[in-house]
C-alpha cells in the first residue's frame, strides 16, 4: 500500500539516463533510516519527470521533501530501495540546516570493505560476492579535506573523456572514488586538468550497481557548509 515519507535529500547524483536520489527519513521523533527511491526499470534510475516538484524544479541536496512510495524494493546490498509512485509530485517542505546535517553524520569506520582497487582508484570497489552480504549501501561521512582530480583516465586507450575523482582519508584509510554529484562534476570539469581542494565537508558515499563483478564506491554528493554548489544554504 502506498505511503508518504519525508526525506532530507543527501544525494541527487548522476546515474545512466536519470538520477540516483537518496536521503534519510524525517520522523516525528528524529531521523530514520536511509531511503533510495527507485523506478521499476532495469537499472532503477529516477527520471526528471518522476522526481520533480510541481513547479518543475529538481530536488537539491539538503532539501526536505515529501514523496509517495509504493513498497520496499530491497536488492542485495541496496537494502534502502523503495519503489516510487511516478505520478505524484514531490513536495518541498524546507531546507536542512548545517546543524541538522551534522546530526546525520554516521559512526566512524571504514567504508564497508576495503582492500580492493581499480586501476585509477584506491579502496573503490568490493567484489560482488562480498558486497551481496552487506546490508547497506549509503553512508554520510565527514572528512577534513578532499582533493578533486580532473583527468581523462582512458586517454592512453583512445578515450579523451575527462572525469572527476575525489581523494580523501577516512577512518585511517585512503580513498580515491569517482564523483557522480553533477554539481561538483560540472564545477571541476570547467577547470583545466589538475587537482583542486576543499576543506571540512560531508560526503555521501554510495555503492553503485554491479559492474564487472564488483560494486563500486561512488561520491554521490559533496555537502559544504557554504560557498556555492549543491550544499550551500
Amino acid at each position: 500500500m502506498p505511503s508518504e515519507k519525508r526525506l532530507v535529500c543527501l544525494a541527487n547524483s548522476r546515474k545512466l539516463n536519470g538520477r540516483c536520489i537518496a536521503g534519510r527519513e524525517v520522523l516525528d521523533g528524529g531521523v530514520g533510516g536511509w531511503v533510495r527511491p527507485v523506478n521499476a526499470r532495469e537499472h532503477e534510475e529516477v527520471s526528471e519527470y518522476e522526481r520533480q516538484y510541481q513547479d518543475g524544479s529538481d530536488p537539491r541536496v539538503r532539501d526536505i521533501f515529501d514523496l509517495t512510495l509504493v513498497e520496499p524494493r530491497p536488492k542485495t546490498y541496496q537494502q534502502e530501495n523503495w519503489l516510487l509512485e511516478p505520478r505524484v509530485y514531490w513536495v518541498k517542505r524546507g531546507r536542512a540546516t548545517w546543524r541538522q546535517i551534522e546530526e546525520l553524520e554516521e559512526p566512524d569506520g571504514t567504508l564497508w570493505i576495503d582492500g580492493y582497487h581499480t586501476f585509477n582508484g584506491v579502496n573503490d570497489e568490493i567484489p560482488i560476492d562480498q558486497a551481496d552480504a552487506l546490508t547497506s549501501s549509503l553512508r554520510l561521512i565527514r572528512v577534513e579535506a578532499v582533493t578533486f582530480s580532473v583527468f581523462a583516465p582512458g586517454e592512453a586507450f583512445g578515450n579523451p573523456k575527462r572525469r572527476v575523482q575525489a581523494k580523501f582519508f577516512h577512518a585511517g584509510q585512503e580513498y580515491r572514488l569517482w564523483v557522480t554529484d553533477p554539481t561538483y562534476e560540472t564545477r571541476y570539469l570547467a577547470q583545466p586538468d589538475g587537482e583542486y581542494g576543499i576543506d571540512g565537508c560531508f560526503l555521501t558515499v554510495s555503492l553503485g550497481e554491479p559492474f564487472r563483478g564488483c560494486a563500486n564506491k561512488l561520491v554521490a554528493a559533496v555537502i559544504e557548509r557554504g560557498g556555492g554548489g549543491a550544499g550551500c544554504p
